[in-house]
C-alpha cells in the first residue's frame, strides 16, 4: 500500500499539462513508491480513460464549501480554489499529501522527497514566493510623493475579502505563499485551520486567490506550524526566468550557485505575442543558458 501520493487537478482545456506533469513525476523510478490522484473538473470522458492507467484514483472535484452560483459562472475549474482544502476527504488512504498544481511539472526529485519531509508532525511544506532576484514584492500607490497606498497581493485580497482590516495588516507585507505546491500530512491541524478561513474568505472575496489567502491566514494569522522550502522548489517562471544548463540538459536558478530547478511552476503563463506557452505547445522564449548565450526554449515538460 503507498504511503505517500500527489494530487493534482484539471479541466477539459488543462489536460495537456496535467499528462505533461503526470509523465514528469513518472519518469523517476522513485515514483514508484508514490500514488498519483486526479481531482476531475471538466475532464472529458476520453481524457479520463487515457489518465486511468497512469493514476491510482480520478475523483471529481466538489464545492466542499457551498459557492453562491453566480460567482463561478460556469468555470468547474475553480473548485481547484476550494477543493485542494479537503485532499483527505478525497483520498483518505493515504499518509501524506503533495499537491501540484496542473501548471507545474517535476524536475528533480529532490524537491518531492523535500516537500514530504517538510509536513511531518503536522506542519505546512511550502515555499514562498521570495527569492534572489527578485525586485518588487509588494506594489504601492503614491500620493502626494510620500503617503503609500499598499497594493500587496496578500493586502488586496484581504480587504477585498472583508477579513478584518487587522488582519489584513498582518498580512500586507508578510511574503506571500503560493499554494500551488503545498505538503500535509493527513491529520495536520493545518486543514481545519485553512478550511475555517476558506469560509471566511469565500463570502466576500472572489473565488480564485481565496485558498491562497486563506493559507496565507492560517500561517500568518494564526500561526500554523510551517517548513518554508527554497524557491527551487516551487520556481514560478513568471517571477523570475530560470537558466538553462546545457551541460546537463537542465533548467537551474539564475543565479549562483545555480541550484536545479525542482518543481517547474508556470503561473500567470508564459507569454511571448499574446500566446500562452500552457495553452499553445509552440510558444518558446529567450532564456539565458550557463554558457552566456541566449537560447530560446519551452519551459514546458519534455518540450
Amino acid at each position: 500500500m503507498k504511503k505517500n501520493v500527489i494530487v493534482s487537478l484539471a479541466d477539459s482545456n488543462y489536460f495537456d499539462l496535467l499528462n505533461e506533469l503526470i509523465d514528469s513525476i513518472k519518469s523517476f523510478e522513485n515514483s514508484k513508491e508514490i500514488a498519483i490522484c486526479i481531482l476531475d473538473a471538466g475532464l472529458t470522458e476520453d481524457q479520463k480513460s487515457k489518465l486511468s492507467s497512469k493514476v491510482d484514483e480520478i475523483k471529481s472535484a466538489e464545492w466542499d464549501i457551498e459557492v453562491p452560483s453566480f460567482k463561478v459562472k460556469g468555470k468547474e475549474w475553480l473548485k481547484s480554489q476550494v477543493s485542494r482544502a479537503f485532499l483527505p476527504n478525497y483520498f483518505p488512504n493515504y499518509e501524506k499529501y503533495l499537491w501540484i498544481d496542473c501548471d507545474a511539472w517535476v524536475n528533480d526529485w529532490d524537491a518531492v522527497e523535500l516537500y514530504f519531509k517538510a509536513c511531518e508532525n503536522g506542519k505546512l511544506g511550502i515555499t514562498q514566493t521570495l527569492g534572489p532576484g527578485y525586485k518588487i514584492m509588494s506594489k504601492v500607490n503614491w500620493l502626494i510623493g510620500k503617503i503609500a497606498v499598499i497594493k500587496s497581493q496578500n493586502f488586496k485580497h484581504a480587504i477585498k475579502s472583508k477579513i478584518g482590516l487587522s488582519k489584513a495588516r498582518k498580512l500586507a507585507f508578510a511574503p506571500h505563499i503560493n499554494i500551488g505546491v503545498f505538503s500535509l500530512e493527513k491529520y495536520s491541524p493545518g486543514w481545519k485551520s485553512w478550511q475555517k478561513n476558506l469560509e471566511q474568505t469565500l463570502k466576500s472575496g472572489n473565488i480564485f486567490g481565496s485558498e491562497g489567502l486563506a493559507i496565507n491566514m492560517s500561517v500568518y494569522i494564526d500561526g500554523l506550524d510551517t517548513e518554508f522550502l527554497p524557491l527551487n522548489c516551487n520556481w514560478i517562471a513568471s517571477n523570475l526566468l530560470p537558466k538553462f544548463d546545457e551541460n546537463n540538459n537542465t533548467f537551474v536558478e539564475p543565479f549562483l550557485p545555480n541550484y536545479k530547478i525542482g518543481i517547474m511552476h508556470l503561473a500567470a503563463g508564459i507569454w511571448d505575442n499574446d500566446q500562452d506557452m500552457r495553452i499553445n505547445k509552440d510558444v518558446k522564449i529567450k532564456i539565458q543558458s550557463l554558457n552566456s548565450k541566449y537560447i530560446k526554449k519551452s519551459l514546458r515538460f519534455g518540450l
